[in-house]
C-alpha cells in the first residue's frame, strides 16, 4: 500500500470515508489502514457492539462522532449498512475533517 493513500476523499461539503468494521471486538479501537480486494484504502475499526439490529452501525456513528468531535447527525452511513465495508459521509470543512482523521490514525 502506498503511504500517501487515504481512506477518505472530499465530497459534498465534507468527506467520504471508507471503513472496514469488525463488530463484537473486546474494545473499541482504530486498527490502522487496510486495503480491500480492489486496492482501495480503508480505515480498519473494531467495536464492541454486535452486528444485530443496527447496533454496530449506531456504535460506529457514535464512535466516529465522538472521536472526531462531530455531531452524530454529521456522520452518515451512505453505503454498506449491512456489510463490514461501509462508506460514510462526514459533514463539515473537508480540511478540518481530514486533519481530525489523520490525528485519529496517528493516535489509534
Amino acid at each position: 500500500m502506498q503511504s500517501c493513500e487515504k481512506p477518505y476523499s472530499a465530497k459534498n461539503s465534507g468527506l467520504r470515508l471508507r471503513v472496514r468494521l469488525t463488530p463484537r471486538a473486546n474494545r473499541n479501537a482504530v486498527d490502522g489502514l487496510v486495503q480491500d480486494a480492489q486496492g482501495q484504502t480503508l480505515l480498519q475499526l473494531r467495536l464492541k457492539a454486535p452486528p444485530v439490529e443496527g447496533a454496530a452501525n449506531k456504535a460506529l456513528v457514535n464512535y466516529l462522532a465522538s472521536e472526531l468531535k462531530l455531531r452524530k447527525g454529521d456522520v452518515e452511513i451512505v453505503a454498506g449498512a449491512k456489510s463490514r465495508v461501509k462508506t460514510l459521509q462526514l459533514s463539515g470543512v473537508p480540511s478540518d475533517l481530514a486533519a481530525s482523521l489523520d490525528r485519529l490514525l496517528q493516535d489509534g
